[in-house]
């Protein structure tokens, strides 16, 4: 590879690269330096002097979110383009979102550097070969892929994950299952979603300085409109805006000389185009780093001069703005009657349909979440459990897979036949930031819950719990749906403008530029660094149709099926006492009542340079296998590609012959499987899990295997001999004991019905305990392990007990067999009620009511004893 990039970048061609580079920093520097980041720090200082803003959020806000977490970690296989072959990776996503690949999780655990570093800002999250192969045909325009011709690459599963960027490297994975493919793929999305956020908001000054130089430099070269690759860093932002032009130029000389058939074309230009992109990216890093260092530098003068003349400079701003708004304001408000008002309602009601639906998703999985932690505190014994059960929800809006079903809500906007119109890329950026906008109203409400929750429990020590949650709940749904509200209808005024304002200047800036100039001499040159004409012009536009937005979105407040509230509904300092929560530190449920979540080993670097020590993290996302179960297939650790089409999988046969035992015991008549006892129930988990791939996550607050099994290398026969061992002890216990064991004992002695979640349907029951086992309890005269004897005065008959304990017998192995875990299960995050399959939403009092009934039917358990 590297004599490829030596060869066709020669001395010659990286000198272009440099000159192109150059040329467009040089633009850059003069325009923000010169102009733009005076003009930020004057609108900054003049902020802070007169305030602003809209209405205060009714929710709170969490000022570091991922303290101390991690969002992923996994194996999977890494098709290496160095040797053409595929290996197994370990892959660590730390909070910083970046992909972190290992050579084994060994190499992560002893602390080693990664093998690589994946930046996801400007990817695309690609799960076919199909349609990465049709991007990968557009790389190289006029070279057309032949009818049979073999693919770039072969994938060793059916299975594949390919993060595809229009410049750099393209990274391509593969895993065993579908359900693998679609949790990393959710988790892969996230980590694009999150770098292609746009820059910090918190600062104040060099992001506007930065964003407004790029949008100036792009509207100077005839770019106006959405801009797909304004992501990442600035200087991967400017490494995209170098590309953009140098790409077709180092095409045009390089790809005449590629030799080889098509695909191998493809994959040399791809190298190519990765070193082009990564060497822009170096020396474009360096001169911007230059050019703020000299902007920071010269700072306080600027500032003294801003304090000093900040009246006058003002005064010279309205003067000039009020000379340009006489000459464009004709202008702006035909071409907006015209251009503008007939497509205000249509793109209002594009935007509005999908991006509401996701937020109503997102209200919908905050009360489900609440209502099953009430079912399952019900069952799992209070507080006791609840330090573990809200481990898993405090940190539900950064789970790539739960919040999977609210970020596909948005993902079906569109903008057909407005696109070409209004100079639209692609819907793409409006989609990523509504689903960000998602993202942290889901975190404002659950951190907003946790604060009001724990100060309940401190000052109503004995009240119900259940109903403590409730009111908690249903406080912040209400504070949620007025900040919901409010993020929406600023998130559709800033789109219509990034859709209209570009629209605009390209429409009058032929006939306006020419008359700017003259605007110029009217400003004092003391003051000529913070006003400029040409930022001028452009509020004067965006001022022009922001009348007719702000509008259009008042009127489709009005609208009940949007479910927006007017702007003088919206709450100011209603609840001063709520935000005095927000400066409390961090809530530890788990220190304070029990209960944990999943940790992996993590890096946290020493002061001054020391060595980074290692610490224990929580990772919001469970594992999708056992730690010590190693994710290869067997004798197989890298794959020559030719020979891919003939890989058997082995792995997939292993877990089949594991669900075909788990399917042979349910099979098996009722004296039989009642003849395995506790213990030898409690291993065929460990066996089964020990030595298969498992396809759904584990969840280590719940579940603790202890049982080990010596490693096997014949594939599936330590699976078959753990289970003639079982066989043979159950045969061996069927015959000491001279009969079968009753279901009720085996019902009461089995670890299924408490905390196996991964082996059991029916792990947790949605019924109080007290409904739950009164029947199976106390009633049977016959079962040797019964601690209770039927009353004297019993009204039941003894033919009517015995029908009563067979119909509930036949309810219990019914309700097992038949439920399954449910599709969207992930344990470790998700809590246990969700695996019933087939249960339905409940209402908001249904929590509450689940202990009210309890308590009856104690009552009524304790008035049959009396008779």
């Amino acid at each position: 590879m590297g004599d490829l990039i030596s060869t066709h970048l020669d001395e010659g061609k990286r000198e272009i690269i440099t000159a192109r580079t150059g040329e467009l920093m040089g633009e850059f520097g003069r325009l923000y330096e010169q102009q733009q980041y005076a003009v930020a720090l004057f609108n900054k200082m003049r902020y802070d002097i007169e305030g602003g803003g809209g209405p205060q959020p009714q929710l709170l806000h969490r000022k570091v979110p991922l303290q101390n977490k991690s969002i992923f970690s996994g194996a999977l296989f890494q098709y290496l383009e160095e040797n053409k072959k595929w290996r197994n990776r370990f892959l660590f996503i730390p909070d910083t979102y970046n992909i972190n690949y290992f050579e084994n999780k060994q190499a992560h655990d002893r602390g080693l550097h990664p093998k690589g570093t994946v930046n996801c800002a400007g990817y695309r999250v690609l799960n076919s070969m199909e349609e990465y192969m049709e991007l990968l045909n557009t790389s190289l325009p006029g070279v057309k892929a032949k009818v049979g011709t073999s693919p770039v690459l072969k994938c060793a599963t059916q299975f594949p994950l390919i993060l595809w960027h229009p410049y750099a490297r393209h990274y391509c994975f593969c895993v065993m299952t579908e359900k693998e493919q679609q949790k990393w793929s959710a988790v892969f999305q996230d980590c694009v979603r999150h770098t292609n956020n746009g820059l910090p908001e918190e600062c104040k000054v060099q992001t506007p300085a930065f964003t407004d130089t790029v949008r100036l430099y792009r509207q100077a070269h005839g770019h106006y409109g959405t801009w797909d690759m304004m992501c990442g860093t600035p200087p991967q932002i400017l490494a995209n805006l170098v590309m953009e032009t140098l790409l077709p130029e180092m095409r045009d000389l390089i790809t005449p000389k590629l030799k080889g058939k098509m695909h191998e074309r493809q994959r040399n230009w791809m190298l190519i185009s990765d070193a082009v992109y990564r060497l822009v990216q170096s020396q474009a890093q360096g001169q911007y780093e230059a050019i703020v260092q000299s902007c920071e530098a010269g700072r306080p003068p600027l500032e003294t001069t801003i304090r000093t003349d900040m009246d006058q400079i003002i005064t010279s701003k309205e003067h000039v703005t009020s000379k340009i708004r006489a000459l464009v304001l004709p202008k702006a408000e035909k071409l907006l009657k015209v251009s503008i008002q007939p497509y205000i309602s249509s793109i209002l009601d594009a935007l509005m349909e999908p991006t509401s639906r996701g937020f109503f998703e997102v209200r919908d999985l905050f009360f489900r979440e609440l209502v099953d932690m009430s079912k399952n505190l019900l069952n799992d014994g209070n507080k006791d459990k609840l330090g573990e059960h809200m481990e898993k929800i405090s940190m539900l809006a950064f789970h790539p897979v739960k919040m999977q079903s609210c970020y596909e809500k948005v993902e079906s906007l569109s903008l057909e036949g407005l696109q070409q119109r209004f100079d639209v890329s692609s819907p793409s950026v409006f989609v990523q930031r509504a689903q960000i906008l998602m993202r942290e109203q889901m975190d404002d409400a659950m951190y907003t819950f946790e604060q009001l929750l724990h100060q309940s429990l401190e000052e109503k020590e004995g009240e119900d719990l259940c109903k403590t949650i409730q009111r908690c709940q249903d406080r912040v749904i209400k504070k949620f749906d007025y900040d919901s509200s409010t993020v929406r209808k600023k998130f559709f005024r800033e789109a219509l403008l990034q859709i209209f304002i570009p629209y605009m200047l390209k429409q009058l800036s032929p006939t306006c530029s020419s008359e700017l100039p003259r605007f110029q001499e009217l400003i004092f040159e003391d003051f000529s660094r913070f006003i400029l004409v040409e930022n001028i012009f452009e509020e004067v536009v965006l001022h022009t149709v922001m009348k007719d937005i702000m509008m259009a979105v008042k009127e489709a407040a009005v609208q009940r099926r949007h479910n927006l509230y007017r702007d003088s509904i919206v709450l100011t300092n209603s609840d001063p006492n709520l935000h005095l929560l927000g400066e409390n530190p961090p809530i530890d449920w788990t220190g304070e009542y029990g209960g944990g979540q999943e940790e992996v080993d993590g890096e946290d670097v020493g002061k001054d340079g020391e060595t980074p020590k290692r610490r224990r993290i929580k990772q919001v996302v469970s594992m999708i296998q056992l730690e010590n179960t190693a994710f290869v297939l067997p004798n197989e650790s890298c794959l020559e590609v030719p020979a891919v089409d003939d890989i058997p999988e082995e792995e997939t046969e292993g877990r089949t012959d594991a669900s075909t035992c788990q399917a042979s015991l349910k099979q098996v008549p009722n004296g039989t499987k009642e003849d395995v006892n506790k213990n030898e129930v409690e291993e065929l988990p460990a066996v089964i899990n020990k030595t298969t791939l498992k396809e759904e996550e584990i969840d280590v607050t719940q579940v603790v295997v202890e049982e080990t099994l010596p490693q096997d290398t014949q594939g599936n026969s330590a699976i078959e001999s753990a289970i003639q061992e079982i066989e043979n002890a159950a045969q061996e216990t069927e015959h000491e004991r001279g009969g079968a064991v009753k279901e009720e004992n085996v019902a009461e002695s089995s670890p299924l019905k408490e905390e196996t979640a991964y082996t059991s349907n029916k792990e947790v029951d949605l019924t109080p305990v007290c409904q739950v086992e009164t029947p199976a309890s106390g009633t049977n005269k016959d079962a040797p392990s019964s601690t209770e004897e039927k009353p004297s005065g019993s009204p039941l008959s003894d033919q009517q007990e015995t029908n009563h304990i067979t119909e509930s017998t036949k309810d219990t192995h019914s309700e097992t067999d038949c439920n399954s875990p449910s599709p969207h299960d992930d344990s470790g995050f998700q809590s246990p009620a969700n695996e019933v399959e087939g249960e339905e939403p409940p209402t908001g009092n249904e929590a509450c009511n689940d202990s009210e009934m309890g308590e009856d039917t104690g009552k009524k358990d304790a008035h049959v004893d009396h008779q």
